[in-house]
């Protein structure tokens, strides 16, 4: 067993802008299991909100490099319990281990992920297509560049309500809208039956994570469902969630991968809440990895290739919202032969 980096800087088709964050270029570590002819591969992405780092990621994981090179493990589950104790204060670098290792042994057992977890893809929810913030003009145009059924409306400005008009104006295609933590109780009540009359479907983290007095009021009042995001983190905060928020938006990244999601996804339906996966701007390997996942959700956010220019991976593509898996093994995803788009670090 070898453990191997690839880091690479993705260039952004738009600048994309949040509530609080905007960029053009976004760096992700991916990271390599190779055992034999087999190799696994996961991803994370650099975050500044989270104060994740290539070079913290690769750091964190080479201090371990015994313990998952040493081979004492056979299932995804038993190398994640083995990595906790020394990655928890880096989930992202735990996201990336986790998904390599999923994929590397759903290829050993000859079979894609989702067979592996005997999962049935028929049912699999669309993936939403993410409009970034920016002028509304640049916001329609990047619809209209991009015809999809379904659009995640990125909000947090003093206009939110007259952008979602004006690109009703120019769509017929559901939309969900993500404020990322800006919006006050009273703003989300009242903007509700606004834009559930313009056809949203929810509404994505309108509140600060700690304003759990605003979220409750919210979840009571509000005319539509309210999906939390950064209010639900790790697996402790989806209990925490119940009575505020009609649904969980779970990151891999911020969770510590596919083993800690598939125990929130659990958590969440025994506790009668609706369930989403979303993304980071990444590649085909991250994606792929979430792909997996789809039978057991109610909604995804996977567009983060959609997002790109240089994906240096294969894997899931998309037809118009379907996702389309590889007619590959583990997650699917592969390393595109020499790009020259990034750099081998380690063995």
């Amino acid at each position: 067993m070898q453990l191997h980096f690839h880091r690479f800087d993705l260039q952004l088709k738009h600048t994309f802008t949040i509530a609080h964050d905007s960029r053009t270029v976004q760096p992700t570590l991916i990271v390599e299991l190779r055992d034999g002819e087999l190799s696994g591969f996961g991803e994370a992405t650099a975050n500044k909100y989270y104060g994740i780092t290539i070079d913290g990621m690769i750091q964190a994981l080479n201090a371990i490099r015994p313990l998952i090179e040493g081979g004492d493990w056979q299932t995804a589950e038993e190398l994640w319990q083995l990595a906790y104790p020394h990655l928890q204060n880096n989930p992202f670098a735990q996201c990336a281990l986790d998904e390599a290792a999923h994929d590397l042994v759903a290829k050993r057992a000859g079979m894609p992920l989702y067979r592996l977890w005997e999962l049935d893809p028929a049912p699999n929810p669309l993936t939403n297509y993410t409009i970034g913030i920016d002028t509304v003009e640049k916001m329609v145009a990047k619809m209209l560049e991009f015809p999809w059924p379904l659009y995640k409306v990125k909000l947090g400005t003093a206009d939110d309500l007259a952008i979602v008009r004006e690109l009703r104006q120019h769509s017929d295609a559901t939309f969900r809208v993500d404020a990322n933590c800006a919006w006050t109780a009273d703003q989300a009540i009242a903007y509700a039956p606004v834009l559930k009359d313009l056809g949203v479907e929810f509404i994505e983290q309108p509140l600060k994570a700690d304003d759990q007095e605003g979220m409750k009021r919210v979840y009571a009042q509000s005319v539509l469902p309210v999906i939390a995001d950064e209010s639900c983190i790790v697996e402790s905060d989806v209990a925490r969630c119940v009575g505020y928020f009609h649904g969980i938006n779970i990151k891999l990244t911020k969770c510590g991968g596919l083993t800690p999601t598939r125990r929130m996804i659990a958590q969440a339906r025994s506790l009668g809440m609706q369930v989403m996966v979303g993304c980071m701007n990444e590649t085909s390997v991250g994606i792929s990895a979430i792909a997996q996942l789809l039978p057991l959700l109610d909604y995804v956010d996977m567009d983060g290739t959609l997002l790109i220019t240089n994906d240096p991976a294969t894997g899931v593509t998309f037809d118009f919202g379907r996702v389309i898996y590889a007619d590959a093994n583990g997650t699917g995803a592969q390393l595109l032969p020499l790009t020259g788009l990034g750099n081998q670090v380690g063995p």
